[in-house]
């Protein structure tokens, strides 16, 4: 099985910073596509950003130039740096991977969710 570990949520106020961290770790062969998707209050779970193995990112219009998202493959790890928060960006964000475990067979995984809370 495979694990992913998110850090680094909390209270920010508007205008602030928070990077967010997610590890994976267990039968892992390779990784390809992280991200991380968000879920406010009585809404549905939204992508926020993606990056593949080979480092192309896509992001939400929302986040455009406030986020950016990043990988350590050494690591298994994938981060995203929040800029410039808005008290829309209030809510529970969740780790994302697409993992090619030791079976070599692909499998969706994702995280417990780190709360994020901006405000105003």
């Amino acid at each position: 099985q495979v694990q992913l570990v998110e850090s680094g949520g909390g209270l920010v106020q508007a205008g602030g910073s928070l990077r967010l961290s997610c590890a994976a770790s267990g039968s892992i062969f390779s990784i390809n596509t992280m991200g991380w998707y968000r879920q406010a209050p009585g809404k549905q779970r939204e992508l926020v950003a993606v990056i593949s193995s080979g480092a192309t990112t896509n992001y939400a219009d929302s986040v455009k130039g406030r986020f950016t998202i990043s990988r350590d493959g050494a690591k298994d790890t994938v981060y995203l740096q929040m800029n410039t928060l808005k008290p829309e960006d209030t809510a529970v964000y969740y780790c994302n991977a697409w993992v090619v475990v030791k079976t070599l067979r692909t499998n969706e995984f994702w995280g417990q969710g780190t709360q994020v809370t901006v405000s105003s």
